[in-house]
């Protein structure tokens, strides 16, 4: 009989090990989407060659050329738009794994296409979830179940999935750190190259510019510390925090920003139940510092199928081991980055850009510290 999986959450982790899943028969499954319809946002996302080798094994190679892009170069700046440094991105590529960006919405709509219909459903609030001898039942608020040997739990950083099995209380923390994005149709006067990722490091923020596709759309995302998160004054705090640094910033921040605390994950535990598995920011939400929030979803996902397809008995420890592991390099790496792009004392800042400029022209630094990741 055909093992059946029940997969929480229609975000880029749920929706990968899906694709994957379908195209091994020995499984049947089914995704829950606790919203009525599917979660869309417009803005980007960047995927290294770790998890573009994985998404064009389902067919991501076929995408339309014009959703996507292929920055080469990873450009550093001074809050005050002066060049530091580049850092050389495409050293990792291959003829077809290449290092890519583009809005989330296109992965997702890509993603659904080959379980939209079939294997997904909307609306989907669990209620209460029993063990019942080698099996799960889940109930839904809407009165239907499901009964099923697996549950995936691909449901975020604050996923519901967790609070029906995990005792110690693992909650996410505050980073004292707001994010603001926006999707900009033009540079707005920035000495920057379109067709890179640009970085500019200012004191206790910094922003990020890159191309999400080939109809000149950029994406902006801004992090900047600050103690509490009140959506009513981002304008203030805008001008505090950024502006006084810059002005001429000063069109980058008008209109259409969305903003967000910024939240990751405290502790790396396993799941208390050794048939559910936790994926993507369920597993482990990292800073957005090191660009490898998606990535670690599609990978997340990727291991997990694969253990489950080789009916591996120990399927549950080497699944956790081995993604312990990952998050624990990613994690260190988002957290320097957090430290490193923040700094606000003058002299550290020439200290940190006199070492940048050292740094991207060291192969073995560049081997280590991105290649790591990047080849997986």
């Amino acid at each position: 009989m055909k093992k059946k999986i029940a997969i929480i959450g229609a975000g880029i982790a749920g929706l990968t090990f899906a694709n994957l899943i379908k195209k091994n028969s020995n499984f049947e499954f089914m995704v829950y989407e606790k919203e009525k319809i599917l979660p869309l946002e417009g803005f980007g996302i960047q995927l290294a060659n770790n998890s573009i080798s994985i998404l064009n094994q389902i067919g991501f190679k076929n995408i339309s050329s014009e959703k996507i892009f292929h920055p080469k170069t990873l450009d550093f700046y001074s809050i005050n738009n002066q060049k530091i440094c580049n850092l050389d991105l495409s050293k990792f590529n291959s003829d077809d794994n290449k290092y890519t960006t583009l809005q989330r919405s296109s992965l997702i709509e890509f993603l659904k296409d080959e379980v939209y219909s079939q294997h997904l459903r909307f609306g989907k609030v669990i209620k209460k979830i029993s063990q019942i001898k080698d099996k799960i039942l889940i109930n839904f608020d809407d009165n239907t179940n499901d009964l099923v040997d697996y549950i995936v739990g691909a449901d975020g950083l604050f996923s519901q999935t967790k609070s029906f099995f995990e005792t110690k209380k693992n909650l996410p923390k505050f980073n004292n750190a707001i994010a603001l994005r926006k999707i900009l149709k033009s540079n707005h006067g920035l000495n920057i190259n379109e067709k890179n990722v640009n970085l500019l490091m200012g004191s206790k923020t910094h922003i990020v510019i890159y191309p999400i596709n080939k109809k000149n759309d950029l994406n902006l995302v801004c992090i900047l510390r600050e103690k509490e998160f009140k959506s009513d004054n981002i304008k203030q705090i805008i001008e505090k925090k950024i502006l006084n640094q810059n002005q001429k910033l000063k069109d980058l921040f008008q209109d259409d920003l969305k903003p967000w605390p910024l939240y990751s994950s405290q502790k790396i535990i396993p799941s208390n139940n050794k048939k559910v598995f936790y994926v993507g920011d369920a597993f482990y939400g990292f800073l957005p510092t090191f660009a490898q929030g998606a990535s670690q979803s599609i990978e997340g996902a990727f291991d997990l199928f694969n253990l489950l397809k080789e009916n591996n008995n120990d399927t549950y420890n080497i699944y956790f081991k081995k993604r312990l592991e990952r998050a624990k390099l990613i994690k260190k790496r988002s957290n320097f980055n957090f430290f490193a792009f923040h700094i606000s004392n003058p002299v550290i800042q020439k200290i940190r850009n006199m070492i940048l400029k050292i740094l991207v022209k060291k192969q073995a630094f560049i081997n280590s510290y991105l290649g790591k990741v990047y080849k997986n």
